[in-house]
């Protein structure tokens, strides 16, 4: 195996303490802040850095605005990461800096590789009860003062439909990911080799413009998606779709409009895959969701009988 996870993600951005506050109200640590520069990360350790729009150190932009500028993926082995660099130097410039390689993909996103650096997760998960499995006694449950993602578990990119398959191929042939849901008309997802969730990638066609979609967190349980969203809320953040589970994926999701560009989604409950999960093919889009939040009372209903 060689590529594992996400191990960072670097956005250029046009207020890095706007950006700076979004994340940490989000859930991640802030780690380092200057006036060019922050860092935050999750529970796993993977790290979201923030940087100014236009610093020279960020790859080229491709589109107008803040954005992801690099996505840098985790390898088991100092072994593997020397592979990835001979095999990618072939035909395109990699520069490495202290034990990250930097290089571009075939859409012109920043794309790297290091040596993974996992952080074991500490947390005991939150326990509920059905009748017939009972596993808590004697105690209530209270609020979440503050979720706190477990890691990146996805991001999702949008790429022109003109030469999609050429950008598709780059990850499947190039960097052993393998596709696990091919949707026609709308992109495809794709598993990295060291990882179980059934997508770590997504590539989204877009008629004619690549872009930044969403970065994609995992958080506990349900509790933490809609508390989590309710917090952002509350921070005065505007929620970008409604909760709601994926059909694929499988994952309930709540999703929130990011100054840093995109959006980000709080995720619980992703499906797992192994070598057993046959690649899925679906000429038409499948629904985006299985169910989403749906209210028939307005809002006047509503605080009246608060």
């Amino acid at each position: 195996m060689a590529i594992q996870r996400i191990e960072s993600v670097t956005y250029g951005v046009e207020d890095i303490d706007v950006c700076l506050r979004f994340f940490t109200d989000f859930g991640l640590a802030p780690v380092e802040a200057s006036a060019g520069h922050a860092v935050l990360e999750t529970l796993a350790g993977q790290t979201v850095h923030l940087r100014a729009i236009n610093d020279p150190e960020l790859p080229p932009a491709y589109e107008q605005g803040s954005g992801i500028r690099e996505v840098v993926w985790g390898v088991d082995t100092q072994e593997a990461l020397d592979a990835i660099i001979a095999g990618l130097s072939t035909d395109r410039e990699v520069r490495v800096l202290d034990g990250t390689a930097h290089t571009l993909d075939e859409s012109g996103f920043g794309i790297g590789f290091a040596v993974a650096q996992p952080r074991p997760i500490q947390h005991e998960p939150r326990q509920y009860n059905v009748s017939g499995h009972v596993r808590r006694w004697n105690d209530a449950h209270g609020p979440i003062s503050q979720v706190r993602p477990f890691r990146i578990c996805h991001v999702a990119m949008n790429i022109p439909k003109e030469g999609r398959e050429k950008a598709v191929a780059f990850y499947l042939d190039r960097l052993n990911f393998r596709a696990t849901d091919i949707v026609e008309p709308m992109g495809v997802f794709m598993q990295a080799e060291g990882d179980l969730d059934q997508h770590t990638f997504l590539l989204c066609h877009r008629p004619d413009r690549a872009g930044t979609n969403h970065t994609s967190y995992e958080v506990p349980g349900f509790d933490d998606v809609i508390e989590g969203g309710n917090h952002m809320i509350e921070k005065g953040w505007r929620e970008a779709r409604k909760l709601g589970r994926h059909t694929i994926g499988s994952n309930v999701f709540r999703f929130i409009h990011a100054p840093c560009g995109g959006r980000v989604e709080y995720a619980a409950d992703m499906d797992r895959a192994d070598q057993n999960y046959e690649t899925k093919v679906h000429q038409e889009t499948p629904p985006h969701h299985i169910w989403a939040l749906q209210s028939n009372k307005t809002q006047s209903e509503s605080e009246s009988h608060a």
